[in-house]
């Protein structure tokens, strides 16, 4: 089959998906609400009570940016749920009988997932000046290639979960199980450096916690500095991420949740062309 044919293929199968979940208003509306919950819940209910983490950051500037990432973590994760959807309905067996390769029908779903995921993450970016966090257009820039990586990465983990799943039901309980300890142990909530050295280490395995990072670190960078801080001093540097005593940087965690992301398209893809 030509190259041209192929992307061609991969557009179907992720347009078709884009036409499914705008046209499904309950979802699109859920798919904002726990993230605003959770926002208002955490954010302005214990701010007061915990008050700065770090010189500059109160609370609610630091759950903010692991909220967007959240945000499209929760998305990402559900990309396997049409895979599993085209299973029950028989599409999927559709779709393999076509001339398209496999590796392109996973092509098409993650494509569908980081759109998806990135708008969503985007969308939340409104929510910026009512938690006094400032927005800067290269920040914007910045952000929009380190949401699309995360995704990308996290959608292979979803797929590679709906490759083994027969039932809609069993997927989203696998990714509801799945879903609240990712989130909880990525640094979302708290700084994963100052917690018990267990949590601690499966923290730093978890993938979305060097999303959350980066993502936290271009916010920190933007945000004016406190009175009286020096210019040189990084508010990042006290609830960044440190592994062996190295505090990553942006670029750092990129590069590692790209290296996952590998790891987990591999596997998805493998999985995946094993379907009958």
């Amino acid at each position: 089959m030509k190259m041209g044919e192929q992307f061609r293929g991969v557009w179907v199968i992720a347009y078709r998906d884009l036409l499914r979940f705008t046209g499904d208003r309950i979802r699109l509306f859920s798919s904002f609400a726990m993230p605003i919950i959770f926002l208002v819940i955490f954010g302005a209910g214990f701010s007061n009570v915990i008050g700065q983490l770090a010189p500059g950051v109160d609370f609610m500037k630091f759950i903010y940016p692991g909220i967007i990432a959240m945000t499209v973590l929760n998305s990402s994760m559900m990309s396997g749920l049409s895979i599993v959807w085209d299973r029950e309905f028989g599409f999927l067996r559709e779709v393999l009988v076509a001339p398209l390769s496999r590796g392109s029908v996973v092509a098409g779903k993650i494509v569908s997932s980081a759109v998806i995921s990135l708008a969503q993450g985007v969308v939340m970016l409104i929510l910026a000046p009512f938690v006094d966090v400032r927005l800067t257009a290269l920040l914007v820039l910045k952000l929009i290639p380190v949401l699309l990586l995360i995704s990308v990465s996290i959608s292979a983990l979803g797929i590679l979960i709906a490759s083994r799943m027969r039932s809609q039901q069993g997927f989203q309980v696998v990714i509801m199980v799945l879903l609240m300890p990712m989130t909880f142990l990525s640094g979302v909530m708290f700084p994963v450096n100052n917690v018990p050295v267990w949590m601690e280490v499966i923290s730093k395995i978890n993938p979305l916690t060097y999303g959350v990072d980066a993502v936290r670190q271009l916010f920190l960078a933007v945000q004016p500095l406190p009175a009286g801080m020096p210019a040189g001093i990084s508010m990042s540097s006290a609830i960044g991420v440190t592994v062996f005593n190295h505090t990553m940087s942006v670029m750092d965690d990129a590069l590692v949740v790209a290296a996952i992301g590998a790891v987990l398209l591999t596997l998805a893809a493998v999985a995946f062309s094993k379907q009958d």
